[in-house]
């Protein structure tokens, strides 16, 4: 089974001072075999970690993940035209738009399963009738 890593746990294992970087690599080792991320994710994982950390973690980060740790999957115009449509449907949310074309992806690929920090994955929801939840570790 795949599990999708969201930026919140690659940047929590990448970060030295994250008070969740010990449970943020448990996770990933633990599901090491597994990892699925994507191509949006990759792009703020560096944004984030070139802001906070330095240039050379961003980029050494962004390298680690894409020669060994996941598969990278990359965002498709009919991810987007699911994302642009997930807003409407949430307007009390702020749901980035990494985190919707994320969802989008999971769901054309039936990916279930995510790691993350971001509350968002625990509120969004999928399938008929919007009933379906994704399953967010931890």
């Amino acid at each position: 089974m795949a599990t999708f890593v969201d930026t919140s746990i690659w940047y929590a294992a990448a970060n030295e001072s994250d008070v969740d970087r010990d449970m943020a690599r448990s996770l990933l080792a633990e599901h090491e075999d597994s990892l699925v991320t994507s191509d949006h994710v990759l792009v703020e994982l560096w944004n984030l970690a070139n802001a906070r950390i330095h240039h050379a973690a961003a980029n050494q980060v962004v390298s680690a993940i894409q020669s060994a740790r996941a598969r990278i999957e990359c965002t498709n115009e009919s991810d987007l035209a699911v994302a642009n449509a997930i807003s409407p449907q949430y307007p009390d949310q702020a749901f980035s738009l990494t985190d919707r074309t994320s969802w989008a992806l999971m769901e054309r690929l039936g990916i279930t399963e995510a790691l993350s920090l971001d509350d968002h994955y625990r509120v969004y929801r999928y399938g008929p009738e919007r009933r379906r939840a994704f399953r967010v570790l931890p």
